[in-house]
């Protein structure tokens, strides 16, 4: 099992940054293929962005593309989110969660996908 802990959300303006961590207690961490998550008031959850065990693979939504950047430190047992040029529909709050799995180049978008799941970090832009 892993605990999950994220930090680092707030109020930004538009066009701003903000870094995301996600930091990883319990089992070894590099068990574990990982993902961002958010959901906005009213929505889904929808995927982010996932990174694989390695952290040789990666998936973006979309919407995040040339703007979000996902990475992994597995000796930190700490995971990654670095968020620039923010719009005020990235609002929502953030997630990461952990899959546990042997294939090293697995990366999965889907919420139920997931095992393990943070209590969330509030991201909110400003127009």
């Amino acid at each position: 099992q892993v605990q999950l802990v994220e930090s680092g959300g707030g109020l930004v303006q538009a066009g701003g940054s903000l870094r995301l961590s996600c930091a990883a207690s319990g089992r070894a961490f590099n068990n574990y293929a990982m993902g961002w998550f958010r959901q906005a008031p009213g929505k889904e959850r929808d995927i982010v962005t996932a990174i694989s065990r390695s952290g040789l693979n990666t998936y973006y939504a979309d919407s995040v593309k040339g703007r979000f950047t996902i990475s992994r430190d597995n000796a930190k047992n700490t995971l990654y989110l670095q968020m620039n040029s923010l719009k005020p529909e990235d609002t929502a709050v953030y997630y990461c969660a952990a899959k546990n799995t042997y294939y090293s180049s697995y990366v999965r978008s889907r919420p139920y996908e997931y095992d393990y799941w943070g209590q969330g970090t509030q991201v909110t832009v400003s127009s």
